[in-house]
């Protein structure tokens, strides 16, 4: 991580923002380097050429410029929030990123419902949970089918950072065709209970925990390709 008076580079991407952008808290961890450090580690192995991703929870579209880089894939990214999206698309412009569609809107199961959302200044915190702590505003937001989404896109890989919606989400989509799912657990919201749930509806839909490609609560799962792996430290 580089930053000069002019500029800001964090894990290889330039981030045309200022302190103004976004809260304290963020841009401290901006300016440190702590910033997603886990999920960009991870999200460099994550794809291949040819992957047809979801995003959904894009924040400042840092993961997702990471995940950009690798040449051949294609990205839809979903977040609730329009002032993050704003900065994801300022973000992706900056980096001369092309192969990203940003859209403001929510994903869920089931048949489209309007939903609540709450905005709160250290961004990373806004949900669709009221009761997560104090808010700035509240907006009102349109859902869409997930699963209609990832039929219609041939999507492959979906990768979530939604602030605990992963759990219903998960328990309720079919997520036909998608053989990658990267997101990051949020127990501070859920607990181990949550946790579990998600473990075993992974199981229950033919996915298999990566402990290799796996950081903490940033968690990989995917499809058993039924080849052994052969033993390297390295990743464990």
């Amino acid at each position: 991580m580089t930053t000069t008076a002019q500029e800001l580079t964090i894990h290889g991407i330039d981030l045309p923002l200022t302190a103004e952008d976004v809260s304290p808290v963020i841009w401290q961890s901006l300016i440190t380097g702590g910033y997603e450090a886990k999920e960009a580690r991870q999200a460099r192995r994550l794809l291949r050429g040819g992957d047809r991703v979801l995003e959904l929870g894009s924040g400042i579209g840092v993961i997702t410029a990471v995940m950009a880089k690798t040449e051949g894939v294609t990205i839809w990214s979903y977040d609730a929030n329009p002032h993050t999206v704003a900065l994801a698309r300022r973000v992706a412009a900056a980096n001369g990123i092309k192969n990203v569609t940003f859209n403001h809107g929510l994903m869920t199961a089931g048949q489209p419902e309007t939903h609540s959302f709450y905005i709160r200044r250290d961004f990373w915190m806004s949900s669709m949970l009221e009761s997560q702590g104090p808010y700035e505003d509240v907006i009102s937001l349109p859902s869409q089918n997930i699963d209609d989404f990832l039929v219609r896109n041939r999507i492959n890989v979906l990768v979530m950072d939604i602030e605990g919606a992963e759990r219903e989400l998960l328990g309720s989509a079919a997520l036909d065709g998608v053989e990658r799912i990267f997101l990051e657990l949020h127990d501070h919201l859920y607990g181990l209970a949550g946790v579990h749930d998600i473990f075993r509806t992974m199981t229950e839909r033919g996915f298999i925990y990566d402990p290799r490609n796996s950081s903490g609560p940033c968690v990989l799962f995917t499809r058993d390709d039924g080849v052994v792996r052969s033993y390297c430290p390295d990743d464990l």
